[in-house]
């Protein structure tokens, strides 16, 4: 009586199992995928430049060189490709990540909500793990720290 007790026990045991690894197979294939970027990018080469003395006058260090990031969209049936740069990655005393952008003559930088979200969100969307983004106006010699966060409150616009 105990052999057949022991078998029937052996069989449950082995259904259990089987059921929680199908059970755990089913979970992972459904799970959503991890980040396509997850950590900041830091390139090891970092090129000389005036706006280096700037960030480091600031209280940061600059740890990373000019990243490009390259993007693909697929638009329907056909794919487009884009890119966004990094100019440098810097750090503070607190072991925090910083994303610097450097000013451009070209494209002056208007300071309202709308083209700071325009021009400067992507970056901050796309490594949520940064404490955030130094723009350095080289014009200004000026070095602006942006950080971003999600506001419930509703705002009163002319739109």
């Amino acid at each position: 009586m105990n052999e057949r007790l022991d078998t029937v026990l052996m069989v449950v045991i082995g259904i259990m199992g089987l059921l929680l690894l199908v059970w755990r197979i089913n979970r992972w294939l459904m799970s959503p995928g991890t980040s396509i970027l997850p950590a900041v990018p830091i390139n090891e080469l970092i090129p000389d430049h005036p706006a280096i003395a700037l960030i480091e006058q600031e209280g940061y260090e600059v740890v990373g060189g000019k990243v490009k990031i390259n993007l693909a969209f697929d638009i329907g049936e056909r794919s487009v490709h884009s890119r966004l740069f990094v100019d440098y990655v810097a750090s503070n005393d607190h072991g925090e990540l910083y994303l610097v952008k450097l000013s451009r003559d070209r494209m002056p930088m208007d300071w309202n909500g709308s083209t700071v979200r325009d021009r400067l969100m992507p970056f901050l969307l796309m490594y949520p793990d940064c404490a955030g983004l130094l723009y350095v106006d080289q014009q200004e010699h000026a070095v602006r720290r942006i950080s971003m966060e999600w506001c419930d409150e509703e705002w009163n616009s002319d739109i």
